[in-house]
């Protein structure tokens, strides 16, 4: 029982710092999920801790399912914080980062994997789309603001539709890795039903299902007659119940869950978009996600103190980090938008601050899961340490940069993007 009163206790102080610390790190070069990584690694050195051998190669099902529920409640939430409509125009950032950088950065890291960690192509190609989307969980410091705050400048603006999207859009290139795996294993042909199946079935599904889905939800919410919506209830709750049927039916269809989810909130918005309640479910979707953020942080600082993930950790997958981070999405990110108007500054933070999160290791432990992929221990580390990288430098950055450029705005640049895209 001691133990199991010990983790309550544990778990209570994480929750109350999960309230508490965005209110000191506000003005800090320091984020959550790095003192999140550091409470859990000063937890597995104290004389207190239960945890032995806790690692995600040991717990590649957990690992799996735990990430997978923190990504979609994100991608809700990302979703519902967006007051700009879709367009073709105002969402221009947008399309750019998904349909150029996105694969760009997969073919990069593709190439790091095969050239400097010695995978072969699938493997290759599965760290590829594992490292290449952006995370919805961790960026919370760069996205825009809560419904209606105004905060929504083409900076946050692109990076926020960008987590938001590229989580579903690179589900058809871990698919391929998976296809080419289980080909090589019984020399069966795959592109065929590769591309019918996990590429134009799955997108459209996902966009289908999330748009009717999302439609149909905002008619419920705001539109039922004699105040009877759900809207009526001002419960947060209502988008934690919209995530996960969401997320659910389009799985069930063979659909990508995760580009449904974010559809179907940006579907809600369209329905009432100036409501108040979008407030409410994304203030409730937000303490969710934070939570468990946390808690997974946590639990990865545990592993990493732990030491076994990093047994492994050589000067490839460090060299490959460092290429990834500093070299592969920010000159991606910058060709992606070339002859996109916004400055050189803006260009640059869009394409440098491309987070990796917990995402990766859902994609990861999908995978693996799914069919045998060589080095498997090499890709754990490799993108273990490329998130960790990752929190540690962006975390570092995000708040005096993002200070900068919002000083370096006129007041009347956070209402650009909204007049363009009403234009539309």
């Amino acid at each position: 029982m001691q133990p199991y009163a010990l983790l309550l206790a544990v778990f209570g102080a994480i929750v109350l710092l999960t309230a508490w610390l965005p209110l000191l790190l506000r003005k800090l070069p320091l984020s959550l999920p790095m003192l999140c990584i550091g409470i859990g690694v000063l937890w597995v050195w104290s004389p207190f801790s239960p945890l032995v051998g806790v690692n995600p190669l040991e717990n590649r099902i957990l690992t799996e399912r735990l990430t997978e529920f923190v990504v979609i409640v994100a991608l809700m939430g990302a979703g519902l914080k967006l007051d700009r409509p879709v367009s073709w125009r105002g969402w221009e950032s947008s399309w750019r980062l998904l349909g150029i950088a996105m694969p760009l950065t997969i073919a990069g890291i593709t190439i790091l994997g095969w050239s400097i960690l010695g995978l072969g192509i699938s493997a290759a190609l599965l760290l590829g789309a594992a490292l290449a989307p952006t995370d919805p969980v961790l960026a919370s410091d760069i996205q825009v603001g809560p419904p209606q705050s105004g905060k929504e400048d083409e900076v946050r603006f692109a990076l926020t539709s960008e987590a938001g999207l590229n989580d579903g859009a690179a589900f058809p290139f871990v698919y391929l890795a998976i296809a080419i795996a289980l080909s090589n294993a019984s020399g069966e042909p795959f592109f065929r039903h590769w591309f019918i199946v996990d590429v134009v079935w799955k997108i459209a599904a996902g966009v289908g299902i999330g748009w009717l889905g999302g439609k149909a939800m905002g008619y419920l919410t705001f539109r039922l007659p004699k105040r009877s919506g759900l809207s009526e209830t001002r419960d947060g709750f209502v988008a934690l119940g919209i995530t996960c049927l969401a997320y659910g039916s389009t799985e069930i269809l063979h659909g990508y869950g995760f580009l449904a989810v974010f559809v179907a909130a940006v579907a809600l918005r369209s329905v009432e978009r100036q409501h108040e309640y979008h407030e409410s479910l994304h203030d409730f979707a937000e303490q969710i996600e934070r939570l468990l953020m946390m808690v997974l942080l946590v639990c990865l600082g545990a592993a990493i103190a732990e030491g076994s993930i990093f047994g492994a950790l050589s000067w490839q997958v460090i060299v490959t980090t460092a290429l990834v981070l500093f070299v592969v999405r920010p000159l991606a990110g910058w060709i992606g938008l070339i002859g996109f108007p916004a400055s050189s500054r803006e260009k640059a933070v869009i394409a440098f601050f491309g987070i990796r999160g917990l995402g990766s290791f859902y994609y990861l432990a999908f995978a693996l899961g799914q069919a045998d992929f060589e080095g498997a221990t090499i890709l754990w580390v490799t993108v273990c340490f490329a998130v960790l990288s990752s929190i540690v430098t962006h975390g570092v950055m995000v708040t005096p940069v993002m200070r900068q450029m919002d000083r370096s705005r006129s007041p009347r640049s956070w209402l650009r993007p909204r007049a363009r895209s009403r234009e539309d």
